[in-house]
């Protein structure tokens, strides 16, 4: 869990090393914060292959313009800045709250398959499910309040931080966030079981429907796989009471773990090859 938790002193003790020309700080660098632009990856882009491939493209721009770092905000917060510029030009915002209503509905309740079909324990199956569907709702979102929500819930950062994140105000941030969590909460509220008993929605019970349908493939899970821990847990505001209607929504999305590829350690050394740092640490200044 260490590994996951921010320390913008350690961020800061790593990037000066690795700007001097120490590429095992620079790996640790890299590794502290690929499992969070992974996570914040996927939300954007749905499909893990889609956020395999941004992540690295994000931490090899990050690690060839090291050397601009110059520590006037925290490491996170400059790295971020370049997450988002990345994600919000490559994502697109494809789907609706209505179709994502209309194929639920359409889908008829099943008990979920067993691990005798899919040699996966079912328990895997519907969480995978649980956040495939939720992974969808995000989508629904316009790119830009898509992220506000995704940086305001799950990193949980201010509007000051989150303003200079996405390039724009503290006001405007605050405003983006505000129409992303009523739009989300306001579909959740309509549509899902999980946070209104009154729906039929529920996850194990649209697994079966999920995988006919392509959403949820036991044979290459994207979401639950090689799980690290949860937001929730590494978040520096966890402890806050959550009986509130908004805290309550906003945990279904903290839940979910984060992921780190079962290939990560050469995903790294390939990233470290593109940028050159593996023959030379001259990064651009």
């Amino acid at each position: 869990m260490q590994r996951f938790t921010h320390d913008p002193a350690e961020d800061v003790r790593l990037a000066a090393a690795a700007k001097n020309g120490d590429a095992e700080a620079l790996g640790s660098l890299v590794r502290r914060h690929y499992a969070w632009v992974l996570h914040i990856a996927q939300r954007m882009l749905w499909n893990r292959a889609d956020a395999e491939d941004a992540t690295q493209e994000i931490l090899t721009t990050a690690v060839t313009k090291l050397g601009s770092f110059e520590g006037r905000s925290e490491f996170r917060t400059w790295l971020y800045r370049i997450a988002a510029n990345h994600l919000v030009d490559r994502c697109r915002s494809a789907k609706s709250f209505d179709d994502v209503a209309r194929t639920l509905d359409e889908m008829p309740d099943r008990e979920p398959p067993g691990p005798i079909g899919t040699h996966v324990e079912t328990a895997m199956l519907i969480e995978e499910a649980k956040i495939a569907c939720t992974t969808g709702m995000l989508l629904c979102l316009e790119p830009r309040r898509r992220l506000a929500f995704l940086l305001g819930e799950l990193l949980e950062v201010t509007a000051d931080v989150g303003a200079e994140m996405l390039g724009t105000s503290p006001a405007n941030f605050r405003q983006i966030l505000s129409r992303a969590r009523r739009e989300l909460y306001g579909f959740l509220h309509r549509q899902c079981g999980l946070v209104n008993e009154e729906h039929r929605c529920r996850c194990a019970l649209k697994t079966a429907g999920f995988i006919e349908r392509g959403f949820v493939s036991p044979d290459r899970l994207q979401f639950v796989t090689a799980g690290l821990a949860k937001p929730s847990a590494a978040a520096a505001a966890r402890l806050r009471d959550i009986r509130d209607l908004d805290r309550r929504y906003a945990e279904i999305f903290r839940e979910q773990p984060l992921l780190s590829t079962e290939n990560e350690a050469a995903r790294l050394s390939d990233l470290l090859r593109l940028t050159g740092v593996q023959h030379s640490l001259e990064l651009d200044q």
